[in-house]
């Protein structure tokens, strides 16, 4: 509807009637723009407590739930569709729950009605035992012989695309739909009154698909959710895995949370018995995942090929993808897409940077550009040593690709990276080189992996450095073939680092544990709750100061900061960011008061942007 509020014409929600109001004074409303509900008890219900839980406003989130109107594709006849019944639901074999410990039984639980919650840890391998999408389709029927709805939310459209096809295997296409803002406006509305008209049972999407007001709603699923496509960019800055958890407390569904590696936060949920595991047993794990190795990791190694350390590609790596190609399709991650992907001095090490925007610099071909805005970079000359000679220590996938040309010259290179991501590649023989997250698929699994540079995701300075590595480790190791099949996987990396050696011992359940305890100690997210406050230093002081205050009675209350951070484009001021910390079961009474004192603020129109994190994902 169109309303008039404080003089102007604002857009709304008819969330309930009633024949009688407590204001004294009341505004007719301007204008029904459309009579579908596309704003449901239950989703406004979540809205608020999202808001709540990431101390943002309720008009915040609602626009992350509601996707524009598209007024022609409401006007039109909704096409008709056939959904399988539950006889042809019931029975289905487990598939990759299969040889899983309470597998069969939590499939069971779903087609009986019942709603257990579940954290699914598929081998990563391309095995059947491995196949996260057959998973969630399987779940998907499993419920809906119950006659109830599922949601299944991926972190990207590579994802979803291989999440569809397998459900619409089993389910059926006229019970399956997507939303994604990749749909556009008038496909992706189509599909949101398809699911708020209760048309369809099985809603597949992105992130803000976890709002979508799915009829009699009885399975939330989410695959992979360490990744940061998860977390919403736009204030309040929710994470699809907390909004989905959410939703299952407050409509009571089953929950389905599956990745290769595990977060610390569902670890959190395991040990507090919010979830149960689902695994395989560990010898069955370990036997059916791809041999796992760290290149030049012994004394034999260094014996053969003494330079082995201090080599980008040692030989023992050659020697990997040589037998791999004797089989198959070879992958070959690098963590940097580019040709040469950063610049330092010759001489002092002092970072390139652009003249211009002080951004950082790549280069192509000898010609060197600024990363951020692409002009190019003439006449560079080191403003602390004065010397005009670069060097790149950091070497792309273009640069990479290119080296493995010539060293490997009768064999196909393939390459999937930044704008140029390829979603499959054959079984043929060659060598794929990609960057985390755009490996494509292959039948039947990559013969050989190499992990190379793995020092530089090592290397960054960030609270979940080591659980990030993980991940894109354990998810390129996914696409390989079962150590069974002879599957290979070689990282190259410090053996003596503690993240490559929870690599080797693939056991994502007892890394994330021992994570979480380790968070626990640090007094961090998600052992302790965290609010992040960042804006110009006099604003943040203010506000930190205001928290404090009310938070007097609160104890533990741990204050780090305030620390300088990238201030955004449009600020004229440099950002600087102070971080309170309260035990969990504080964490409730925290974000409460930054709600309070944010509107407090806006009430009295305080000068400065103050931007607020609740357990922000970078600290």
């Amino acid at each position: 509807v169109k309303v008039r509020f404080a003089g102007r014409l604002c857009d709304g929600f008819v969330l309930s009637i009633r024949d009688h109001t407590e204001h004294d004074r009341v505004q007719p409303i301007n204008r029904v723009v459309s009579t579908e509900p596309v704003l449901t008890a239950p989703v406004a219900g979540l809205v608020r407590a999202v808001a709540d839980h990431w101390a943002g406003t309720f008009n915040d989130v609602v626009r992350l739930a509601v996707p524009p109107r598209h007024a022609t594709t409401e006007k039109a006849t909704p096409r008709q569709r056939s959904l399988p019944s539950a006889d042809d639901l019931t029975g289905l074999d487990a598939g990759p729950f299969e040889e899983v410990v309470g597998g069969a039984g939590f499939l069971t639980a779903l087609e009986q009605g019942h709603s257990p919650r579940a954290a699914w840890q598929p081998v990563p391998a391309a095995v059947p035992a491995g196949d996260w999408a057959a998973g969630f389709a399987r779940a998907a029927a499993a419920t809906w012989a119950s006659g109830r709805g599922s949601l299944c939310i991926v972190p990207d459209a590579t994802d979803l695309e291989r999440l569809t096809e397998a459900c619409t295997a089993v389910l059926g296409k006229d019970a399956v739909t997507t939303l994604s803002a990749d749909l556009g406006p008038s496909a992706r509305y189509r599909s949101f009154l398809a699911v708020v008209r209760g048309q369809v049972p099985v809603v597949l999407g992105t992130r803000a698909a976890a709002f979508a007001p799915v009829a009699n709603l009885g399975l939330v699923a989410l695959w992979d959710d360490g990744d940061d496509l998860l977390s919403e960019p736009r204030a309040p800055y929710p994470q699809a895995r907390d909004v989905l958890a959410l939703r299952a407390s407050r409509e009571q569904t089953a929950v389905l949370f599956a990745s290769h590696a595990r977060t610390a936060e569902v670890a959190d949920l395991v040990r507090r018995d919010w979830l149960r595991d689902l695994t395989l047993p560990r010898e069955r794990f370990r036997r059916l995942a791809p041999a796992v190795r760290i290149a030049a990791d012994d004394d034999r190694a260094l014996d053969r090929d003494p330079a082995a350390r201090a080599a980008r590609l040692p030989r023992e790596v050659f020697s990997v993808m040589r037998a791999g190609l004797a089989q198959g399709p070879v992958l070959v991650q690098v963590p940097r897409a580019g040709y040469l992907a950063s610049l330092v001095c010759q001489t002092c090490r002092e970072p390139v940077r652009c003249p211009q925007c002080n951004g950082p610099t790549q280069a192509v071909h000898q010609r060197v550009s600024c990363t951020w805005a692409g002009h190019p970079v003439r006449g560079w000359q080191c403003p602390e040593c004065g010397d005009s000679r670069w060097r790149a220590p950091v070497v792309g996938a273009i640069r990479t690709a290119e080296e493995l040309g010539k060293a490997f010259p009768n064999t196909a290179i393939r390459r999937s990276s930044g704008d140029r991501v390829l979603a499959e590649v054959s079984d043929e023989p060659a060598l794929v080189v990609a960057t985390p997250g755009a490996e494509p698929a292959t039948p039947g699994g990559y013969a050989a992996a190499v992990l190379m540079d793995t020092v530089l995701l090592l290397q960054r300075p960030e609270l979940r450095t080591g659980e990030e590595a993980l991940r894109r480790w354990w998810n390129a190791t996914g696409l390989v073939r079962s150590g069974v099949d002879g599957g290979t996987v070689i990282a190259v990396g410090p053996g003596e680092s503690a993240t490559l050696q929870a690599f080797l011992r693939m056991d994502p359940v007892g890394t994330a544990q021992r994570e979480w305890e380790d968070r626990r100690t640090a007094q961090l997210p998600p052992a302790a709750k965290m609010v992040a406050v960042e804006g110009p230093e006099a604003a943040v002081g203010d506000v930190v100061r205001q928290l404090l205050a009310e938070l007097k009675d609160c104890p533990d209350v741990l204050a780090l900061g305030p620390g300088p951070i990238e201030a955004p484009v449009h600020s004229e001021e440099p950002w600087v960011r102070t971080s309170l910390t309260v035990p969990a079961a504080a964490g409730a009474t925290l974000t409460r008061q930054v709600r309070a004192t944010l509107a407090n603020r806006s009430a009295h129109k305080r000068e400065g942007t103050v931007r607020v994190r609740v357990d922000p994902r970078e600290i």
